[in-house]
């Protein structure tokens, strides 16, 4: 009988791994070649595995990228909604958003989340299915932010729906043109399109300063301009 006090049976963690480093590994070569350009040799090989071998993990090419793909959809939850979900501010909520995820679409060795974007129309049936109601919790998250955010009058009137879909476009195609060894770097391309897309939104509250209203000055009678009479 086992003690459970010993830690957790090596060949369970081994199994978990071994999934990930195929996963990953997998995912590299889908960036760099496309998937009708990743043959299931070629992912064997660079996982150091027979055909045979690797087809003890997998089911199929498509339960490959499946499994990719949700491995990319593990790790967007992990570091961007949950984290982001608990804020109580919606406009706080919605820039945090922002930020998270763009710091992990800049992220050099994120490539499953890069397949989610450059490869979701080639799922198909039951598992393009599945992977599109994991995408669209995060498409409802960010309309009723926007519909709180602007109920509460921290951002002017908007279409949440449309907010949203301009949120994500603005966001996740910036993979297609982000180089992380350009001048920009990761915090700073953050901050900029955080105030880009904000500023237009965010509506603007002079602070209430103390003591009574003032009247605005009127020119007193005795200043006005005497009125010239109609000839």
């Amino acid at each position: 009988m086992s003690d459970p006090s010993l830690p957790a049976e090596r060949p369970a963690d081994d199994h978990r791994d071994r999934r990930r480093a195929i996963l990953e590994t997998a995912a590299r070569l889908i960036c760099e070649r496309g998937y009708e350009g990743t043959s299931i040799q070629d992912i064997a090989a660079a996982c150091q595995l027979t055909k045979a071998g690797l087809y003890h993990h997998i089911r199929s090419k498509e339960h490959l990228l499946l499994e990719i793909m949700n491995y990319g959809m593990d790790i967007f939850e992990d570091s961007v909604l949950t984290p982001v979900l608990p804020i109580l501010d919606p406009l706080e909520r919605l820039t945090a958003c922002m930020e998270r995820n763009l710091m992990l679409v800049t992220e050099t060795r994120s490539k499953e989340v890069t397949i989610i974007l450059h490869e979701h129309n080639t799922l198909t049936g039951e598992a393009r299915v599945h992977i599109d109601a994991r995408k669209k919790r995060y498409v409802r998250m960010l309309e009723a932010s926007f519909g709180e955010a602007m109920r509460e009058g921290r951002i002017r009137a908007v279409n949440p729906t449309v907010a949203a879909f301009s949120f994500l476009g603005m966001v996740l195609w910036t993979y297609k043109w982000y180089r992380p060894e350009g001048s920009i770097s990761r915090e700073t391309l953050a901050r900029e399109m955080v105030s880009l897309f904000f500023g237009g939104l965010v509506t603007r509250r002079l602070p209430r300063r103390p003591g009574p209203r003032r009247r605005a000055a009127v020119p007193s009678q005795s200043r006005r301009k005497p009125r010239r009479r109609a000839r």
